[in-house]
C-alpha cells in the first residue's frame, strides 16, 4: 500500500504554525478518506467535502503537502491494489472490477498511464510484448539499446566480450517478453541518446520506465537533475517525501533499467563519495567526466 510523508516548510517560520496545522488537518482527512474509500473512486468533491474544503483549495494543499494531485494519491492506491490482484493469478476483469474500476478498459488505461504497458502484459511479465534490441557503440562502451513501439525501455553498457552477458542482465527485467535483435531500428534512439546535438527539450526522447510506484518515483526524480550536478540518496528520498529511506532509494536507483538517459550515475553517497554502479564504477566516473567536458565546451 502507498504511504505519503508529508511536510510543509511553513512550520518551520515563527508565526504560521496555526494556518500551517489547519492545512495539515485538512490534507489529513483528505488521505484518511481517501485511503478508506478509494474502491469507490470518489470524485474530488467528496474528498474535498470530507478535508473542510473546496476542491480548488484541496487540489493546491495536496500538491503542495504530497507532491501529488488526490486524484493521483487515489490512482496510485487503486493500482496498488490491481498489481497485487493479478500478482496472485486474478483475471483481469476480477482485478478491475475489485479496484473499483467499472471495467478492464478503465483497469487498460490506469496501467497505461502508469506503467506504459497494458495490465495482461504487466500480469504475464510482457508475454506477447516484443521488444527490439541493438548493440551500439558509445562513449562508455558497447550500448544495448531495447525498445518497444511506445519508446525507449533499456539502456545498458558491455565491456568487449561481455555482450551476452548485459544482454541478459536486462531480458530478466521482461522475463516472457519475445527479443528481437534490431541493430537498423534501435540505431536511430542510439543516436539520439549521445549525439549532444539531437538532445531538444522541445522533442524528448520516449521513455517506458517499469517498476513499482517507489521505483518509478525515484526515477522520475533522477531525471530531474540537471547534467553537471549530483545529488545524495538521502536528497532524492526527501525529494519524494520519504528521508527515511534512503537505502530504499539506493535499491531503487541500482535497478534502473535506463542507464544514462535516467542518469543514476548522478547519484551519490551522502558524503559525496562515487557509490556503486551496477555498471561500473569507472563507467560512472566515465560518464560524470564526459558530462563535465560537454558543459565546459558550452
Amino acid at each position: 500500500m502507498m504511504t505519503l510523508a508529508i511536510h510543509d516548510q511553513r512550520l518551520a517560520r515563527p508565526g504560521s504554525q496555526n494556518a500551517a496545522l489547519r492545512d495539515y488537518d485538512s490534507v489529513r482527512r483528505a488521505i484518511a478518506f481517501i485511503s478508506e474509500n478509494w474502491r469507490a473512486q470518489p470524485a474530488i468533491e467528496a474528498m474535498a467535502d470530507a478535508a473542510g474544503v473546496t476542491p480548488d483549495e484541496l487540489h493546491h494543499l495536496f500538491r503542495r503537502w504530497a507532491s501529488i494531485t488526490p486524484k493521483a494519491f487515489m490512482q496510485a492506491l487503486t493500482l496498488d491494489h490491481a498489481k497485487g490482484l493479478l500478482r496472485d493469478s486474478a483475471s483481469i476483469l476480477d482485478a478491475a472490477l475489485d479496484s473499483g474500476l467499472s471495467g478492464p478498459g478503465r483497469l487498460h488505461d490506469l496501467f497505461v498511464t502508469h506503467e506504459a504497458m497494458s495490465p495482461g502484459e504487466w500480469k504475464n511479465g510482457g508475454a506477447g510484448l516484443t521488444l527490439r534490441y541493438g548493440f551500439h557503440p558509445s562513449p562508455f562502451g558497447t550500448a544495448i539499446v531495447i525498445a518497444t513501439d511506445r519508446g525507449l525501455s533499456g539502456l545498458a553498457f558491455a565491456d568487449p566480450g561481455e555482450e551476452k552477458i548485459a544482454l541478459a542482465d536486462m531480458t530478466r527485467r521482461w522475463r516472457n517478453a519475445t527479443y528481437v535483435e534490431d541493430h537498423e531500428g534501435t540505431a536511430p534512439l542510439a543516436q539520439r541518446i549521445f549525439d549532444t546535438k539531437l538532445w531538444r527539450p522541445d522533442q524528448p526522447l520516449r521513455v517506458v520506465m517499469i517498476g513499482t510506484d517507489f521505483e518509478v518515483r525515484v526515477w522520475e526524480t533522477l531525471l530531474k537533475i540537471p547534467m553537471g550536478r549530483a545529488v545524495s540518496y538521502s536528497d532524492i528520498a526527501c525529494n519524494i517525501n520519504n528521508p527515511k529511506a534512503s537505502r530504499a532509494v539506493g535499491a531503487a536507483v541500482g535497478k534502473n533499467p535506463v542507464s544514462f538517459v535516467v542518469p543514476c550515475h548522478r547519484a551519490l553517497g551522502k558524503s559525496g563519495t562515487l557509490t556503486g554502479y551496477h555498471w561500473g564504477i569507472t563507467r560512472k566516473q566515465a560518464m560524470l567526466g564526459w558530462e563535465a567536458g560537454q558543459l565546459g565546451m558550452q
